[in-house]
């Protein structure tokens, strides 16, 4: 039986990222656990033509961000780990600090003290030396950083093109198999397997 993943959707912009996330993850049958935060669910007016309960709806189990009784709050709850899509910087601070002043804060140290993944797809740029000093403290935790950044290579053609594979980074560090972006295998494959089986023949 897998394990739940737990999602957090932060105020930064970039929300669709997190509800894009839910989509995928309810296509590929994961059981996912929510919590949305109070910014969060501005963003979403502001960026999306989603509703919050829409996006409740793609979820298997929905959290108030309040509620620091839920089962995601202790560490004898399994889960498979958690992604944070998008994450503020006031997230990445309060995580850095345990400062877990409400249940994404906590669920996210909770991940970190049971030794498991914590991906945190930070939204923000420019970036000043506090920031970078947040996310190295972040990462010595044991936290993953990885910011929503484009790549290229797979040729994309549509903003959900290019949605899916920072979704798909982040779900490789929970171990969860996709096929949201073209793969890179080198840029003369065929010719590395021709040769290959030339030297093996």
């Amino acid at each position: 039986m897998s394990l739940p993943l737990v999602v957090a959707i932060t105020g930064a912009t970039g929300v669709i990222y997190g509800v894009e996330m839910l989509n995928v993850l309810k296509e590929l049958g994961q059981e996912t656990h929510l919590i949305v935060s109070e910014a969060a669910s501005k963003n979403l007016e502001i960026e999306t033509s989603y509703s919050l309960d829409e996006v409740r709806s793609l979820a298997d189990v929905v959290y108030d961000n309040k509620d620091i009784g839920a089962s995601v709050a202790s560490g004898s709850f399994r889960t498979r780990g958690m992604i944070v899509a998008p994450c503020t910087v006031k997230t990445l601070s309060a995580i850095a600090n345990s400062f877990t002043y409400n249940l994404v804060i906590r669920a996210a140290d909770v991940t970190l003290k049971e030794r498991r993944p914590l991906v945190l797809m930070v939204r923000e740029t420019p970036l000043h030396k506090g920031h970078l000093e947040l996310m190295s403290r972040a990462t010595d935790c044991g936290a993953q950083i990885l910011p929503p950044m484009p790549a290229f290579y797979h040729k994309p053609e549509s903003i959900m093109d290019i949605v899916h594979q920072s979704i798909g980074k982040a779900l490789d560090q929970v171990g969860i198999e996709h096929n949201l972006f073209k793969r890179w295998h080198g840029n003369n494959r065929k010719e590395q397997v021709r040769e290959s089986l030339r030297i093996a023949n």
